[in-house]
């Protein structure tokens, strides 16, 4: 059953993420915009969106005249943009939890029942989705534009690898009660509670980063062997 709720280049952005992140498209193999609105029946514009979104992420890059490539992956280079989007994510919390308005309090909320919902029915492309807006909630609640904007940018860059954390078991119910943990900072005005809380949700350490390091070589593991 086709999804309705996503566009033809969200679809194929989705579908080309997945490949990507488990291997099934390796780093340095080529894209072929013919080939793939062949597959997925679309024109060569949804193709193009879903190109520039991936060259946003970091997972494709362009070479010109030679076409669309899927880039390598730097483990240290994702690892430092992680740290950089925890301290983001932390400070936006901070501010939030003093600037939070009512009507922002419970978008929020309501973002993290959609979040719930999704984790409950064990779908983690639809908490993917949610688990982006419960984010935003807080970017905007911070109420500090050019930090918003900022962690916004680093968060579209980093979406795929957010994405492949939540295929982790456990994961994305680990990441569920944070969540929960975040709300009723931010709740109670707890600023220093809501900075800690959102920078440890998003800083790959521990235990999380030896299982997303995992995660990364297993992508890099069809370039391996044929290189």
């Amino acid at each position: 059953m086709v999804d309705t709720k996503r566009s033809n280049a969200q679809r194929l952005r989705d579908s080309l993420e997945d490949d990507i992140i488990n291997g099934r498209r390796a780093p340095g193999e080529r894209l072929d915009p013919e080939a793939l609105g062949r597959e997925f029946n679309v024109s060569r514009t949804p193709v193009r969106e879903a190109f520039q979104q991936l060259v946003a992420s970091g997972l494709v890059t362009v070479s010109p005249k030679k076409g669309t490539f899927v880039a390598k992956v730097g483990i240290d280079q994702l690892i430092e943009m992680f740290e950089v989007m925890a301290e983001l994510e932390g400070m936006c919390g901070r501010l939030a939890a003093r600037r939070i308005s009512d009507t922002e309090l419970a978008a929020l909320k309501d973002a993290h029942q959609r979040c719930e919902a999704a984790a409950l029915a064990g779908d983690t492309d639809e908490y993917y989705y949610e688990n982006e807006a419960f984010h935003d909630c807080i970017y905007t609640a911070s109420h500090n534009t050019f930090l918003a904007s900022e962690a916004r940018q680093l968060k579209q860059r980093l979406k795929p690898y957010r994405r492949l954390q939540l295929q982790v078991r456990q994961r994305m119910h680990n990441s569920l009660h944070e969540h929960q943990t975040i709300v009723n900072a931010i709740e109670q005005g707890d600023a220093a509670q809501a900075q800690q809380a959102l920078c440890d949700h998003v800083l790959i350490q521990g235990e999380r980063f030896s299982d997303f390091v995992a995660s990364v070589r297993r992508m890099e593991a069809p370039m391996e062997r044929t290189g």
